[in-house]
């Protein structure tokens, strides 16, 4: 059972890891929720029943984010979230170029952290997990219609969050 349970969840660790970031918004509490939702995933590995242990390990590892951190806003982040931990470079890019590009991303990160919860969730899910919206309902819970709406909503909020950032640096390059 354990070299089954290696072979069909155990390539998703990336994935349940990246999105455990996301939801706690640090590093230490998603290694955490990760290896709570393993154990149970460990445990209740006869519940699998078809062959999406990707979106069945997502789903644990939400439960666990919600049943550790009820509440979810009430832990503080006890290491920064940093998406481009790895530094390595673009060769085809030169510095100013780079320059640029990280603080996109970095402007890009610090919008989405400002969605709220349930947008944020579909967005990572969706933009940076590429699952479908068949996938994401079973991972949320929610039904097919309802991630729509979540997703359509949460990326205006991330448009406008990202319109006012613009704004705002045109007014710091001004003064």
């Amino acid at each position: 059972m354990f070299r089954q349970f290696e072979d069909v969840v155990l390539p998703h660790l990336d994935a349940a890891f990246n999105y455990a970031r996301w939801l706690t918004k640090n590093d230490a509490d998603a290694q955490d929720v990760v290896q709570d939702a393993c154990v149970r995933a460990l445990r209740f590995f006869s519940s699998l029943r078809d062959d999406d242990a990707r979106a069945w390990l997502m789903t644990i590892v939400r439960n666990t984010w919600y049943s550790r951190f009820s509440g979810h806003g009430g832990s503080e982040p006890s290491v920064a979230f940093d998406e481009m931990r790895d530094h390595r470079t673009d060769k085809g890019l030169d510095p100013e170029a780079l320059m640029l590009q990280r603080h996109a991303v970095d402007t890009v990160r610090r919008a989405i952290e400002e969605l709220p919860d349930d947008f944020r969730e579909v967005i990572v899910l969706r933009e940076l997990e590429g699952m479908s919206y068949k996938d994401m309902a079973a991972v949320v819970g929610i039904p097919m219609g309802t991630v729509m709406s979540r997703l359509a909503r949460g990326r205006e909020r991330l448009l406008m969050i990202l319109g006012s950032s613009a704004m705002m640096e045109g007014h710091r390059d001004v003064s």
